[in-house]
């Protein structure tokens, strides 16, 4: 009785199991086919992304097409890592930089949201101009151009240039729109004019196409101008040429300074400028994708050196700014003097790294729009190929776009190392950055600390809504404990750093001993340098005594201004700056890791000064657009690093080419550390 109720549920359970495996196998194999194997590049390539999706618009073979990289336009070098083609190659050359967080899948970005930092190779189709009595930010698209559902996806959805061509000059908002799509037979626009209305575009074609608005519509006493646009070619009938000549994003220059890396301007300015009371206004687009050319990692030379220039206090705005404090007479358009001063210092200076300290904006509403004012504040930098990295001061933040946005703007500027840092401590660009040996070791010699000293910590709102800060900002406690946790990821190296001679370098690496002649060798983090914008309490303290001389270390001019530190403070010297030490053995004492913290903010303040065998330096003002003072020459501090990380010397560089203060603040020939280190 048993085996015949063993027998009937063992063919009970078969006749369960066997359709049950054979649906399952069956849906795998479904899977397989349909989902797994992908026969093509990807989804993407056989439909359209988006609102397009439903659109087989390709009229060739998309298995025969070629890699989608982007159609590059200038000089490919700047932004490619040099290939390895032979064996004396150096390791920086050949490392592959990745860019900003930008895809190379090109095809994978929006097509319907104004992004004009991505890197967009797809054309436009259709561009239009309209005006809003209320802002966007209100109303959204409310004031969109006309459609329908069917021009939507043949030409693509209108995108709005999210920037007010009236926004100082009009009566209304006044924004452009255009369609941007990847269909291969709608054709593209290849060239944009702006003429008068009583002028066509020369030789007129029936390409041409005059959008209908005034460009200038709402701006009082202001002659009609009108935007002219030229279709050319479908993306299937173009060549590699032609495709690289398409206009690819439009966007807004306020101000006569240059337009975004990769932009150009259409001559003339829709908005003319009135000197000292309003900024020109420009419409610029890009051609192509313009590569963004990528800084090498930092590195020491062969011979061990690496030179600092600290840029502090710009104050740059949206005009061409306005000299202040100077006996240069006559001075005018005091942003660009001063971008032809801080380019002739580093033609004489050669700086491995630009750091600029903070206040590169004026704010005090004269740098409403950040983007036409980042546009130009690197520029000395990044037209001599110089990577280049920054913090934020007190004033960056008063106008316009919040900290966060500037600095993905600073992101997709060239060389440019700035980076965001963690997001769950106070400030915006709290990072670290490594500077490490030319030799095949790429050992880390040098420490380079970026954090973000805040703006303002309280202050009140007059009756027309401004606000008036009364007390600055300072280094947090959440900022204190990350630096401390970075600091511990540091690895110790054996000090004095001699690079690695090994056989297969041949005749390159020559044992440096005419650099050092080391006494003795030591376990340590290598030094380390610290950047931020507002000073400590401690930098009005009293300073150190030199134990060879029992002369005071301080050097340079201070007590010029009144103190520019915060009232309050969480203790980043003590609970920091002197716990961070260099090595954690007995017998190493308590030398710290940072030998100098550099700060900006005060203008007519450049000393450094030396508290419990810390250096405290500022970096003296730089910028004809800052406060200054009659008689107090415009300024720069370098630091001059050798010996692969030992040997830190700082001096400055004075607008007349004064070198002022050269001093050694660590390594062989510096002031001994206090007697309980």
């Amino acid at each position: 009785m048993a085996a015949f109720s063993f027998s009937r549920v063992g063919r009970s359970m078969r006749g369960i199991l066997l359709p049950t495996a054979a649906v399952i196998g069956f849906s795998c194999l479904l899977t397989y086919f349909f989902i797994l194997y992908q026969p093509t590049v990807g989804p993407g390539i056989v439909q359209r992304l988006g609102w397009q999706a439903w659109d087989a618009v390709a009229t060739v073979d998309y298995f025969d097409k070629e890699p989608s990289t982007p159609t590059v336009t200038g000089d490919p070098a700047d932004g490619q890592p040099i290939p390895v083609n032979d064996d004396e190659a150096d390791w920086w050359e050949t490392t592959n930089n990745q860019p900003w967080g930008i895809t190379d899948d090109t095809e994978s970005y929006p097509l319907d949201v104004w992004a004009p930092l991505l890197p967009h190779d797809t054309g436009l189709s259709e561009i239009a101009i309209t005006r809003c009595m209320m802002p966007p930010s209100l109303v959204g698209n409310l004031c969109a151009p006309t459609t329908t559902v069917e021009q939507d996806a043949i030409k693509g959805n209108w995108v709005r240039v999210d920037r007010d061509l009236n926004t100082k000059a009009g009566l209304w908002t006044l924004n452009i729109y255009y369609r941007r799509t990847r269909r291969l037979d709608i054709p593209l626009i290849t060239d944009l004019r702006l003429l008068p209305a009583n002028e066509i575009p020369e030789p007129l074609s029936d390409s041409w196409i005059k959008v209908d608005l005034s460009i200038r519509d709402g701006v009082m006493r202001a002659e009609p101008m009108y935007l002219w646009y030229l279709q050319g070619k479908t993306m299937n009938e173009m060549n590699a040429e032609e495709k690289s000549s398409l206009i690819t994003e439009v966007d807004i220059l306020f101000g006569e300074d240059r337009p975004w890396y990769g932009f150009e301007k259409i001559e003339p300015a829709v908005t003319p400028e009135k000197e000292g009371q309003l900024d020109s206004v420009y419409v610029t687009y890009r051609r192509g994708v313009q590569s963004v050319p990528r800084a090498h990692p930092l590195h020491f030379s062969r011979d061990g050196k690496f030179k600092i220039l600290q840029v502090a206090d710009l104050h740059f705005s949206v005009s061409r700014g306005i000299c202040r404090e100077t006996d240069i007479d006559p001075c005018v358009n005091s942003d660009n003097l001063t971008n032809t001063l801080l380019g002739h210092v580093m033609d004489e200076e050669k700086p491995d790294l630009v750091v600029f300290s903070g206040d590169q904006l004026n704010g005090q509403g004269t740098s409403w729009d950040p983007k036409s004012v980042l546009a130009k504040f690197a520029v000395a930098a990044t037209d001599r190929k110089i990577p280049w990295a920054a913090i934020f001061g007190n004033h960056d933040e008063e106008n316009g776009d919040v900290k966060q946005e500037q600095l993905r703007m600073m992101n997709a500027l060239p060389y440019s190392l700035v980076q965001r840092g963690p997001k769950d401590i106070h400030g915006v660009g709290n990072y670290v950055l490594n500077v490490k040996s030319a030799d095949a070791s790429k050992t880390s010699l040098l420490t380079l600390y970026f954090l973000d000293s805040g703006s303002y910590s309280s202050g009140y709102l007059d009756w027309l809504g401004y606000f008036f800060p009364t007390e600055y900002d300072w280094i947090h406690e959440d900022q204190i404990n990350w630096f401390l946790q970075e600091s511990s990821k540091i690895q110790a190296i054996q000090r004095p750093f001699t690079p690695d001679t090994g056989k297969d370098f041949g005749s390159i690496w020559k044992r440096q001993a005419d650099q050092i002649t080391p006494t003795m060798h030591k376990l340590a983090k290598p030094n380390a340098i610290m950047f931020f914008h507002i000073p400590l309490q401690e930098s009005y303290g009293t300073a150190d005594r030199d134990p060879r001389t029992g002369q005071l270390l301080d050097i340079g001019l201070h007590g010029l201004e009144e103190s520019g530190a915060a009232k309050k403070s969480d203790g980043m010297f003590d609970k920091g700056l002197r716990k961070a030490l260099e090595s954690g053995h007995v017998a190493s004492g308590d030398i710290p890791e940072v030998k100098v913290v550099a700060n900006g903010h005060c203008h007519i303040t450049e000393d450094c000064k030396r508290v419990n065998d810390i250096w405290l330096c500022f970096g003296g003002g730089g910028s004809y657009s800052g406060y200054g003072k009659i008689g107090f020459d415009r300024r720069f501090r370098i630091y001059e690093i050798s010996d692969y990380g030992e040997t830190i010397r700082t001096y400055k560089r004075t607008e007349k080419d004064e070198i002022l203060n050269s001093y050694i603040l660590a390594g062989p020939g510096a002031p001994l550390f206090n007697p309980r280190s």
